[in-house]
């Protein structure tokens, strides 16, 4: 802690952004939304209220989501989302700026890594250090990375699926697929309009998902939620019921891309430290892992354990926690910006 600001770690993620303020933990968890007023360009509203304005929004008003598949679309956006947030995490910093940790899917390239941290810094922060989410999320598990074995962790995430071998405190191996809870939400709304004729939004192939969807199929699973959207040949609006089944058919193009992410990321793993994961089993967390069964689906196509964390939500920012207390012994893994 520097005077009165505390440092602070930011999980900026594409569906929620949860941001850490060193010694009172995760402070805020809103969903990555903006709305703002198109004349003026004055924010209208953030998080929450905010997503509860997607699709609804008057046309002075857009309501937007600025980050897609871990990279930042609307720069503006993004920095007026997050810097209400860390204004609502920290009301009194007295103009101080805080030191951050900020999570990044891996592969970005300069420009990207760039974007986030310009984007931190127009939201408050002072120096700013990136992360791949992968290895928060290992320390937000409770893992050592820096002990001389292997630890998998895949992250399913908002906009990424995001993956990585570490061992001895560094990346062996690390890969971020484009694919995770967009894109599964896309993936139901593409298949209602294809088998009913039927648009519905995003943010309601999204609640279906959280209420009955299934990376397992379960015999016998007589389960249904009610969606409403409008009839593409009528014009009209259509309640249709979907069932755990159908959501399973929706899924399961996006699910073998994740799949076959985490088998391409095992094939790259030196066989001293496969033979470490084999014992010690996958760390999944993220958003996606909460998926019914995926866990078991990943096992069966993996033939490894699987673990996951108590709060898998919260992994990545609880370990951008653990890396603000031990900068000087991640500097192999974090980015100063």
């Amino acid at each position: 802690m520097v005077g009165f600001v505390r440092d602070v770690g930011v999980d900026l993620g594409a569906v929620n952004t949860l941001i850490y303020v060193e010694g009172r933990g995760v402070v805020v968890n809103e969903p990555s939304v903006v709305a703002l007023d198109r004349p003026s360009g004055r924010v209208v509203a953030v998080g929450s209220e905010a997503y509860r304005m997607l699709g609804r929004t008057p046309e002075h008003i857009v309501a937007t989501r600025p980050l897609r598949g871990g990279v930042i679309v609307d720069f503006t956006a993004t920095a007026a989302m997050l810097r209400e947030l860390m204004a609502r995490a920290m009301p009194h910093r007295f103009g101080l700026r805080p030191r951050a940790v900020v999570c990044v899917p891996p592969g970005l390239t300069t420009v990207e890594r760039r974007a986030v941290v310009e984007a931190a810094q127009a939201a408050g922060a002072g120096k700013v250090y990136l992360v791949e989410e992968p290895v928060a999320a290992a320390l937000g598990a409770g893992l050592n990375i820096h002990e001389p074995g292997g630890h998998m962790v895949v992250d399913i995430g908002g906009g990424t699926t995001d993956i990585a071998v570490l061992s001895l405190g560094g990346i062996v191996h690390a890969v971020s697929a484009r694919v995770g809870g967009d894109t599964f939400d896309e993936a139901i709304v593409r298949f209602v309009k294809q088998r009913y004729n039927v648009l519905i939004g995003e943010r309601t192939a999204e609640e279906a998902k959280r209420a009955i969807g299934t990376a397992i199929p379960v015999p016998g699973d007589e389960r249904h939620y009610t969606v409403r959207g409008r009839d593409l040949v009528t014009g009209l609006p259509r309640t249709l019921r979907l069932t755990p089944a159908e959501l399973h058919e929706a899924l399961e193009e996006p699910l073998l891309h994740v799949v076959a992410a985490i088998r391409g990321a095992l094939e790259r793993v030196p066989p001293e430290l496969a033979a470490d994961i084999l014992t010690r089993g996958v760390l999944l967390t993220g958003g996606g892992s909460l998926l019914g069964g995926m866990d078991r689906l990943v096992s069966e196509r993996t033939g490894l354990a699987v673990v996951r964390p108590q709060e898998p939500l919260l992994s990545v920012a609880l370990g951008t926690g653990r890396a603000l207390s031990m900068l000087d012994r991640l500097e192999s893994v974090l980015i100063a910006g």
